[in-house]
């Protein structure tokens, strides 16, 4: 059992990860590789609690009602991508609590005790220990698809509060995050979307799994077509995700305060600003404790449809 109190541990997803018919070899084995030492960062580190914050995509969260923030009391996975469809661990009366707080810090959180989490949330355990509910989890949710979106600052304020009530707790924590980095996928908008499309948006159309084993299979053609040079997508820019990287272990929150997120979408795609959820996670570390980065791993992968990257820190005492 470590001796830390709290550890930070942030990682990209995308649906088709390890997809061998997408990128090459050498990049499938070093972002395992990646996984697998996060996998023993966090094994050694052997949380209490995983406080998550995790983005969605049209899974769970729709325009029937968009929350910029959303706070679970128990969840479930959607079963998307392959992934099991399975009651989480969630600490509901630590959630209750958090709730309390936050709510003393002047943030309105939205609840939910049924939250659906698809693989924005529980791929990165699915990719470090194939089980995604070895421990409790307590998932707090980041609109970064569905615009408008929240301004960065404000969401690095969540952090601050989510890491002061962690500090306040007792208990080993684990602040963790998934998302980003260079992100393109074909996200429809709600201003031009029609038909069935509009319809999954508004989350008035349900899909069956054949449905969702059609959607999927598109996703993977379309990452076939950047794959094969044919995709219509903004390129990957490794020298953004890169930048974000540095300046998350430069712990620099005026720069991220600074950031727009429309500006971002121009720069790094359609789903860059999943990047929101990493910095929640760093602020909320950052206020149990200043923190040193232990890994630190970029791999861009253009037929994933992701720059892919991991970081993890420590109490830098």
């Amino acid at each position: 059992m470590s001796s830390m109190t709290f550890a930070l541990a942030c990682a990209s997803h995308t649906p088709v990860m390890y997809n061998r018919t997408l990128a090459d070899g050498d990049t499938c084995d070093a972002v395992r590789v990646s996984f697998e030492k996060m996998r023993d960062f966090v094994e050694d580190f052997d949380p209490e609690v995983i406080i998550q914050f995790g983005p969605d995509h049209f899974n769970g969260f729709n325009y029937s009602l968009m929350p910029t923030f959303c706070l679970a009391s128990g969840a479930e996975s959607v079963g998307d991508w392959s992934l099991p469809r399975m009651k989480l661990p969630v600490p509901e009366e630590f959630s209750l609590q958090l709730l309390d707080h936050l709510r003393s810090a002047e943030f309105d959180i939205a609840q939910s005790y049924s939250m659906m989490l698809d693989h924005g949330f529980v791929q990165m355990w699915a990719c470090m220990f194939e089980d995604i509910d070895r421990y409790p989890l307590l998932p707090i949710f980041i609109n970064s698809a569905a615009p408008p979106l929240p301004k960065y600052k404000r969401v690095r304020l969540l952090g601050k509060a989510v890491g002061e009530f962690a500090k306040a707790s007792g208990k080993r924590v684990l602040f963790a995050a998934s998302g980003g980095l260079s992100h393109d996928p074909p996200i429809a908008r709600i201003g031009s979307a029609t038909g069935d499309t509009r319809k999954r948006l508004l989350g008035t159309l349900v899909e069956t799994a054949e449905d969702q084993v059609v959607r999927e299979a598109r996703v993977a053609e379309f990452g076939r077509q950047v794959y094969e040079g044919r995709g219509k997508i903004k390129p990957l820019n490794p020298e953004w995700d890169n930048k974000i990287l540095d300046l998350l272990e430069a712990r620099d929150w005026d720069a991220f305060d600074a950031l727009n997120a429309d500006e971002v979408i121009e720069i790094s795609g359609a789903a860059a600003n999943e990047i929101l959820c990493w910095v929640a996670a760093a602020s909320a570390m950052d206020v149990c404790k200043p923190y040193r980065v232990v890994q630190k791993d970029y791999q861009p992968a253009p037929g994933w449809i992701a720059g892919v990257g991991h970081l993890a820190a420590v109490p830098d005492s």
